[in-house]
């Protein structure tokens, strides 16, 4: 049968490349946020970056004892990029710099800083994991995620050398009726380029660089559309074509789409800002619960009240595809995992200067992160606690007079 018609529906992600405007602004606020916690792992911080032609803005709170040199940490930040300082303005010239950075509002201290380190806001956060992949992440987001690291490397290499640093991808990804990947639908790569580069040229690059050396062959067939620079010019790209904010693309930096989120974005602030800290603890819930064996699909959702430690509210959704009933699985995670923030940046580490690291290409999925000069293992996705959450399932399914399913 064709695959085509094996379809029962198509879900769509989306990824961008760190010379998005809005990724920009995330590294520069994540690489703002480093800096300080570098020289005082007590740092806090709430940074916002917003840039535009020609201009960069930097703003929010913070409370911490370093020194940082903000305007060496941005020009640094857009070196690593790839952007030259004239290439951020439509009339060529060198970008503006202005900071803002305001001390933490005392009445926001005042309940973090209580004896039992207290959640920084309010609200609500989401974790999710799947079986499709082996980053335990939805296939569409992988793909578009690979593409835009693809677009980067070529671009960075010389091997397509009049490729410029903003660009996006879009994967669409047709699943079976019992939610298997069959195949793309889709793919839409829009990368900007330098002036005078023959469009065919472009395309048949992209398609042969980009597109076939990251899309899987077996998921392709004669009906997959593909999209290259569809307007078929994209010269003018970056602030100086477009605005960016931090926290505008909280769609790509976690699950595409596929798992809910609950409206934080995460980078330019510290740990005790469970937007941040929350979301990534419920990120490790969710994959060892999938990594475990005990669902095929997994959500959990944490919620949290400003200046209280303990959540307010904990739920696990595993859509049906779960070995227990969720409300079990929900008692056991609790019993098992201390979900204070204290206990979070304690057990992940989240006082040491890795974020901007994964201010582009997505928060999650990745098993290495870099810390100095050093590759150690991330944190938030960790498997330690697969095999004790498969003994306790076992245990509780033969007390019940069942075996669990391999």
């Amino acid at each position: 049968m064709n695959e085509i018609l094996k379809t029962a529906y198509t879900f769509t992600s989306e990824s961008v490349t760190e010379g998005h405007p809005d990724k920009i602004c995330d590294q520069i606020s994540d690489a703002i946020l480093d800096a300080m916690l570098k020289e005082d792992p007590d740092s806090r911080g709430a940074i916002e970056t917003t840039v535009a032609d020609g201009f960069i803005y930097v703003f929010g709170e913070a409370r911490t004892k370093a020194r940082v040199d903000h305007k060496k940490v941005i020009r640094d930040t857009i070196d690593a990029i790839g952007y030259r300082a004239d290439e951020l303005s439509t009339d060529g010239e060198f970008y503006r710099m202005l900071i803002s950075i305001n001390k933490q509002s005392p009445d926001i201290a005042m309940g973090v800083d209580s004896k039992e380190l207290g959640a920084g806001d309010q609200g609500m956060m989401f974790g999710y994991a799947t079986d499709e992949t082996d980053e335990m992440l939805p296939l569409p987001l992988v793909l578009a995620h690979t593409m835009c690291k693809r677009l980067t490397e070529a671009r960075k290499t010389g091997e397509l050398p009049y490729l410029k640093p903003d660009g996006k991808s879009q994967v669409s990804v047709g699943y079976s009726k019992d939610h298997k990947p069959v195949c793309i639908k889709a793919i839409v790569v829009s990368t900007q380029h330098t002036e005078g580069i023959d469009i065919k040229k472009l395309r048949n690059d992209v398609l042969s660089q980009i597109i076939l050396k990251t899309i899987p062959s077996e998921l392709m067939n004669r009906e997959t559309k593909i999209l290259i620079n569809p307007t078929g010019r994209f010269v003018l790209g970056g602030p100086a074509a477009d605005s960016g904010l931090t926290g505008r693309k909280i769609i790509v930096d976690t699950y595409g789409s596929k798992g809910r989120h609950g409206g934080g974005a995460f980078s330019g602030k510290d740990a005790t800002k469970v937007d941040r800290s929350g979301a990534y603890l419920a990120r490790y819930i969710a994959k060892n619960i999938v990594a475990a064996g005990l669902a095929k699909e997994c959500e959990v959702q944490i919620s949290y009240a400003i200046g209280v430690a303990k959540p307010v509210s904990f739920k696990i959704d595993t859509f049906r595809t779960g070995k227990l009933p969720d409300e079990i699985l929900t008692v056991m995670i609790s019993t098992l995992i201390d979900m204070r923030p204290g206990t979070i940046i304690k057990s992940f580490g989240l006082k040491r200067p890795i974020y901007k690291q994964f201010a582009a290409y997505g928060h999650f999925g990745r098993d290495k992160m870099i810390l100095g000069e050093k590759e150690i293992d991330t944190p938030w996705e960790a498997l330690d606690m697969a095999n004790t959450l498969k003994k306790l399932t076992d245990n509780y399914l033969k007390k019940k007079g069942g075996e669990a399913h391999e």
